[in-house]
């Protein structure tokens, strides 16, 4: 079976600067996958470049067997990719239903309010405070509203870019459980997270990315206990 998502010889630029020099992986259905890395690394912009809000210089995005690579943001969301982004990125002014509800601006069918209310059901706080504006909302729930938003134009492949950053001990625990549940419901996830620990815990496969380039990859278990990893992203001796 082909995968979900394969990524070839990928080199993305800023202008004369190679943020990503050539990396390739592949997501398999059901899969969770996280690229690691240290700022700079070259992890959003991977995204950024699935997602169509940047041009990749060379190398191919098939998605299902397609080639997306290039193709205008919206038109991928159409196609089932969804990116919730780092910093949340939410309207601050609106109230959480109206941010929400931007997360489905590009369907056309009936079951809107449906998958709303299944957003409700995943993170309740949203259902018990949908008219307040979302900038009343502390960290972790702004992050909760960012993935519900994602989730909310279908996806099946959701792409996550530091959902616990800046986020206490116990909301990431809360965020990453959130994840697991997604993928227990069909969605498969691509993961960018500098918390380590919780990622590879979490992941089937890892790629480590250093200055844009791909220097490990393995199941996340195997990542979990290789000692150059645990030095460098873990904080072990």
């Amino acid at each position: 079976m082909a995968p979900m998502l394969e990524v070839k010889d990928l080199v993305v630029a800023y202008g004369r600067v190679r943020a990503v020099k050539g990396i390739s992986f592949t997501i398999d259905e059901g899969q969770i996958v996280c690229l690691l890395g240290t700022n700079g690394a070259g992890k959003s912009t991977t995204l950024r470049t699935i997602s169509g809000l940047l041009r990749p210089e060379s190398g191919s995005i098939l998605f299902e067997g397609e080639p997306i690579g290039g193709l205008k943001p919206h038109k991928i969301v159409a196609k089932g990719i969804a990116q919730s982004p780092e910093g949340r990125r939410i309207f601050p002014e609106m109230s959480v239903e109206d941010n929400l509800r931007l997360g489905a601006y590009s369907r056309r069918d009936s079951q809107v309010d449906d998958d709303l209310g299944k957003i409700f059901e995943l993170f309740p706080i949203l259902g018990e405070r949908r008219r307040q504006r979302a900038g009343l909302f502390s960290g972790g729930e702004q992050q909760m509203l960012a993935i519900g938003r994602a989730m909310m134009s279908r996806p099946r492949l959701l792409m996550l870019d530091e959902p616990s950053m800046g986020l206490s001990p116990l909301m990431t625990t809360t965020i990453m459980r959130t994840i697991e549940q997604l993928r227990r419901d069909g969605v498969t996830i691509l993961l960018v997270e500098q918390n380590a620990q919780a990622a590879l815990t979490l992941a089937d496969h890892g790629y480590v990315l250093e200055v844009g380039q791909i220097m490990y990859d393995d199941a996340g278990s195997a990542l979990l206990d290789d000692d150059r990893i645990r030095r460098t992203y873990l904080g072990a001796a």
